[in-house]
């Protein structure tokens, strides 16, 4: 007899997905639908079998991760519910690594039929796993089966007791409970749905930002500048992100110091004081003869991607050391929690053994300097509420600089001070992009990846596929060739719409390839896939046009949903 559930389900994918798909969704969950009547964005169908569910979810005008680990069930799913809505992915309970490297909470987490197959000693877990990815107000709604197993499917038994015991110790609260007969006619099967609310965060991450913004004390800055860089870097480079057991993610300390330098540069040439004491010509202690040497280099180069050879490469890695020294040494290891002398965030260095007059800002390069372990609820909080955090942070950044200055009888310039303080997104450029397309145009092989239309010099468009007005990104994968009538009169600003976007599927691939990986200029594959890697959620251990695709399409879930964006729904006729 199989112990493997995995396996069983994988040898009887379609006999279980036409029993399953032999009841509908509101059928089995008609107990949900009024509950998920007020709630919409984002969806988690976990163990989604069939896919009945989560066509269900999409159909109610939620955007769908269908999670299941069965290759056999996924199959099945996909075949039978092709919908643009919902994304496929390969994970389980109690993990769920895969599900955590997307960067995306949800309003809504399905837990239909699956809690049963988790072995008691492992129940605690997977509920405190499901609770960080669930959005404040959401819901967590679960299906426990009640009768004897499935002989090739292992089942434990459950119970609705041990729910509501998960839920107060996780800060949650049932808002509802009932049992019911089997909707198949077993007479010896009894279903129960439990619906659980997050009444806010949950996690205790926003009290502790707002202590560790507000409340702790400072004698200079760079206790928000850390937390500043690990917002920035959560807003913008969630691809290198990993996950560090159940709970902390970890950052390349390269890319902390990176960030950490973006920002401050801006500040130390505007002679804006960091400490309430005058420290003199050399400033902050990070500010060493090697960032002296960056002075003519813009803080907009200092990003994943970019390249810096001979005495800039020297300087710049000097500085990034420096940077990394200060940071592990102060606001590190200074910023604890409440009443403790316990970090919050764990910085562990490395020894560089980089060059450093080549200095290439990959995550291999950003990681050599160590890792610094950030707790994942805080982790989580930083990449979706960062709409506030931010100001927050830049307000008491204000207020301490204005403080230091009048102790030190400096006069500030309210707009340099503004200038400096603001992050700076660089400059849209499109030249690039818009030379390869057009050297494709001369040959008349360049089309529209919207509407597949050839396109010629006078129609040609390069369009920011996630809209630059919502999140500024250059990279080359999120550039696209256009016919301009429909950029700029049809999508403007807008998000492409999930079908829009799988429809686009192939010509978009098909782009990649041709301008970037066609073994023509090494120098532009390279940016390709390190840009894809550093701000997409993508699995490491395959890099390819085909997850990186998959991976775009998790991020304008993560947009629509975060930030309410506007979709572009309509398509031109070919």
């Amino acid at each position: 007899m199989s112990r493997d559930p995995i396996s069983a389900y994988d040898s009887a994918a379609r006999i279980l997905s036409d029993r399953y798909e032999s009841l509908s969704f509101s059928q089995v969950h008609s107990w949900l639908i009024p509950i998920l009547d007020t709630i919409t964005g984002s969806a988690l169908d976990v163990g989604a079998g069939s896919g009945r569910d989560a066509e269900g979810l999409a159909r109610l005008g939620f955007e769908v991760v269908a999670m299941e680990p069965s290759k056999g069930m996924r199959a099945e799913g996909q075949k039978r519910h092709p919908n643009p809505r919902i994304r496929w992915i390969d994970d389980a309970l109690p993990d769920l690594n895969t599900v955590n490297r997307l960067g995306l909470t949800f309003n809504c987490i399905l837990v239909s039929a699956v809690w049963m197959h988790l072995p008691q000693s492992v129940r605690d877990r997977a509920f405190r796993k499901l609770i960080l990815l669930l959005n404040p107000g959401g819901v967590l709604a679960l299906t426990l089966r009640h009768g004897p197993s499935d002989p090739d499917r292992p089942m434990y038994p459950v119970s609705v007791d041990e729910l509501e015991t998960l839920a107060r110790n996780h800060g949650a609260e049932v808002i509802f409970s009932q049992t019911t007969s089997d909707e198949l006619g077993r007479p010896d099967i009894r279903w129960s749905h439990i619906a659980i609310r997050l009444p806010d965060d949950g996690t205790g991450a926003l009290p502790l930002l707002r202590y560790a913004i507000l409340s702790s004390e400072k004698s200079s800055t760079y206790r928000l500048g850390l937390l500043r860089t690990l917002a920035r870097i959560a807003d913008s480079s969630q691809g290198m992100a990993q996950p560090a057991g159940d709970d902390f993610v970890s950052i390349p300390l390269g890319l902390v110091a990176l960030v950490w330098l973006r920002l401050y540069k801006p500040l130390i040439n505007e002679n804006l004081p960091q400490t309430p004491t005058n420290q003199g010509i050399e400033g902050p202690g990070f500010i060493g003869a090697s960032f002296q040497k960056l002075t003519k280099i813009s803080p907009l180069e200092f990003r994943a991607g970019s390249r810096f050879s001979g005495s800039n490469g020297r300087a710049l890695h000097g500085a990034l050391k420096d940077a990394v020294e200060t940071i592990t040494k102060m606001p590190a290891h200074y910023l604890t929690f409440p009443g403790t002398s316990d970090p919050i965030f764990k910085a562990h260095k490395k020894r560089n053994s980089f060059s450093t007059t080549n200095v290439f800002l990959d995550e291999t390069y950003l990681r050599s300097f160590g890792d610094m372990l950030v707790p994942v609820h805080l982790w989580k909080a930083m990449v979706h509420y960062d709409a506030w955090i931010e100001p927050a942070l830049i307000g008491e950044w204000v207020r301490l600089i204005k403080s230091y200055a009048g102790r030190q009888g400096i006069v500030l310039d309210p707009l340099c001070m503004d200038r400096a303080m603001g992050w700076a997104d660089p400059n849209r450029d499109v030249s690039l992009v818009r030379k390869i397309a057009l050297e494709r145009v001369e040959h008349n092989h360049q089309f529209c990846v919207w509407t597949g239309k050839r396109l010629t010099s006078r129609t040609l468009d390069v369009d920011h596929c996630f809209p630059w007005s919502a999140w500024p990104c250059d990279d080359l994968w999120n550039l696209m060739p256009t016919d301009r009538t429909v950029n700029q009169k049809q999508k403007r600003d807008r998000l492409p719409s999930a079908r829009i976007l799988d429809d686009a599927r192939d010509r978009i691939m098909e782009w990649w390839e041709s301008a970037y990986i066609d073994g023509k200029n090494p120098v532009h594959e390279e940016r390709f896939f390190v840009e894809a890697a550093g701000t997409l959620p993508i699995e490491r251990k395959s890099v390819s046009i085909e997850n990186i695709f998959e991976a775009m399409t998790i991020k304008r879930m993560a947009l629509k949903t975060d930030q309410g964006i506007e979709e572009w729904e309509e398509r031109e006729k070919k």
